[in-house]
């Protein structure tokens, strides 16, 4: 089952498109305000419900919209949330939009740092965030990862809570033959597909995977 989750962040006009083969479909606070543009009502709207006007959530409330309201003193945030329940719901897709840019910095690094929680990997939940051209996932040790990407497309891989030992690619311009990636260096920024299908594999660690469509490009940007 795919659930899309969406957050209070900044959507991309191309990520309605997610919403069409949805079976389950999570507002996460004021990430309401973006489904109500695009005319699209949820099945849940979560959180605390402090950036999301009262008017908004009487109007879904009244259209047969499930609202779960939360303290605002809690210990996981309203995405944190969304996610669990699309989890509990059954879903093994799990598509979050809106949960990039915006005002809160901390609420961004906090929606990537999500992904790498292992309960996802345990209950093999593929969790991904959208945004345009971008997608974000995670590869934990002793996994492979088939990327989404076509030839062209730039691939980052960023290790995340330590070093990322016996990182191996295929299909990529710079590859990595078993090679480790250090935490805070930028050794896996900005690489391209260069032949598709194209994965990754990691021995130890974790890494974030982010994928860019080119924009009709080839040049390598690694600055």
């Amino acid at each position: 089952m795919k659930a899309v989750v969406v957050a209070a962040g900044e959507a991309d006009a191309r990520d309605a498109a997610q919403l069409a083969d949805a079976e389950l479909l999570i507002a996460v606070d004021g990430g309401a305000r973006w489904l109500d543009a695009v005319g699209v009502l949820p099945d849940l709207l979560i959180g605390d419900l402090d950036s999301v006007e009262p008017a908004l959530v009487e109007r879904f409330a009244s259209a047969g919209v499930e609202v779960e309201r939360h303290p605002v003193e809690k210990d996981a945030s309203d995405a944190e949330l969304a996610v669990e329940r699309a989890a509990a719901a059954g879903a093994d897709q799990i598509v979050m939009v809106g949960a990039l840019g915006g005002a809160r910095l901390d609420h961004e690094l906090a929606n990537l740092l999500l992904l790498a929680d292992r309960r996802w990997h345990a209950s093999q939940v593929d969790l991904r965030i959208v945004r345009g051209g971008t997608r974000v996932r995670i590869l934990h040790g002793g996994g492979r990862l088939e990327l989404d990407a076509e030839r062209g497309d730039l691939v980052t891989l960023l290790p995340v809570g330590g070093d990322a030992d016996g990182v191996h690619t295929h299909g990529l311009r710079y590859p990595l033959d078993g090679e480790p990636l250090a935490l805070g260096r930028s050794r896996g920024l900005s690489n391209r597909v260069a032949a598709v299908p194209a994965s990754v594999s990691l021995a130890r660690g974790t890494i974030l995977v982010i994928e860019r469509e080119a924009g009709g490009t080839d040049e390598l940007d690694r600055t």
